[in-house]
């Protein structure tokens, strides 16, 4: 393992990988996990994923913390010299951040092996597209682990740096894109009535998605955010016969997120009854919502207390999404936030740079996060 946590940082954050092509960093990863001896490396968890199991065969409760393997297909301003050397591709959400927190975990916990818990650090693949956690989930290997807990964290920019953010209930909306496809009959453009043109139904549909705010919402958040559309092409003789409508579906609950989709496809159907149409819905990058038990919000809230960290408790969700959801479904856990600074750059921008401070702060929280649930 390099001599320290930010080296590692610095090197992961030179050779970023999108998600499902994260092989290099997960090589990376394994082979500094073995310089601290854990009892066991699971790899090629979900496609690339990898963890590692310190105290095996303890008694006491399994509790697994986990990280992003992933980078962002953006292109780095940053000229420092360990900025991205892949073109297109660097570590704007801090995920290289969230892995040397985990190696310095790693390195603590060999230092001083804990007794009475075992503990699984999970590297994460594909966490940006929302499939990472699933297949991580589906992989027989990480079915056999049954973790009792599960928590991870996530960097934020716009706070007091190494502050906690919190809330029990629903921590990030659930969010999914959707695409819908529109078919009809095309026609020439000086006899439109001779074919079936998707237009009305697509204008119509737009305009509907703007009121999901009101007819879902008045209590939480529910959002569509038209995010592209595509109607016919540039072809001054010819009227439409087909026409695509790109969506964004935000929502604080997975049961308004399903209410959404009915009401979209009874519009669907009552259109294309209308206007002689057929269609299709797919969807793309589907994150359920990440619901912080209440146990396992409290965990956090004492390990924040036990430290004398800065605990701020959010009344909302977080509006992004996380694929955290599939891991702690079914069992007690949390997804909080780590303040990376107020004025630090926003996630996702092309100057972002993970705060090399929050590696102990992140650190500090999650071996504190273990010793509380070894007395809960």
């Amino acid at each position: 393992m390099p001599e320290t946590a930010k080296a590692a940082r610095y090197l992961l954050h030179q050779h970023p990988e999108l998600s499902g092509q994260e092989q290099h960093t997960a090589a990376r990863i394994i082979k500094w996990l073995t310089a601290v001896n854990p009892d066991q490396i699971l790899t090629g968890l979900g496609g690339h994923g990898v963890a590692a199991v310190f105290g095996a065969e303890n008694a006491g409760p399994k509790i697994l913390l986990r990280c992003e393997l992933d980078g962002l297909p953006i292109q780095e301003t940053n000229t420092f010299e360990y900025r991205s050397q892949q073109s297109g591709v660097a570590h704007k959400c801090g995920h290289d951040g969230h892995m040397a927190i985990l190696l310095e975990v790693a390195r603590r916990l060999q230092q001083k092996p804990v007794k009475t818990a075992q503990v699984i650090l999970l590297f994460q693949p594909a966490e940006e597209t929302g499939a990472g956690a699933a297949a991580v989930c589906s992989d027989p290997q990480y079915q056999a682990l049954q973790p009792d807990y599960a928590f991870a964290l996530h960097n934020m920019p716009g706070y007091p740096l190494g502050s906690v953010m919190l809330r029990e209930g629903t921590m990030n909306c659930a969010s999914r894109g959707v695409i819908i496809s529109l078919q009809g009959k095309t026609a020439h453009a000086a006899q439109p009535e001779a074919g079936h043109s998707p237009a009305p139904a697509m204008t119509s549909l737009i305009d509907a998605m703007a009121g999901y705010a009101d007819q879902f919402g008045p209590t939480e958040l529910a959002l569509a955010t038209v995010v592209g559309a595509r109607l016919g092409a540039k072809a001054f003789g010819t009227a439409p016969a087909d026409a695509e409508i790109y969506l964004t579906l935000r929502s604080e609950t997975d049961t308004t997120m399903q209410a959404m989709l009915d009401d979209i496809e009874q519009r669907l159907k009552l259109q294309c009854r209308q206007h002689q149409l057929t269609y299709t819905m797919d969807y793309q990058d589907v994150f359920p919502t990440v619901c912080n038990t209440q146990t396992g919000a409290g965990i956090v809230a004492d390990a924040a207390s036990s430290s004398g960290t800065e605990l701020i408790r959010l009344s909302r969700p977080i509006r992004w999404s996380e694929d955290f959801g599939h891991i702690i479904a079914g069992r007690d856990g949390a997804l909080f936030g780590l303040g990376a600074g107020e004025q630090q750059a926003a996630l996702h921008n092309p100057d972002y740079d993970f705060p090399d401070e929050l590696i102990g702060y992140g650190a500090d929280m999650f071996i504190d996060i273990v010793k509380q649930c070894m007395v809960n």
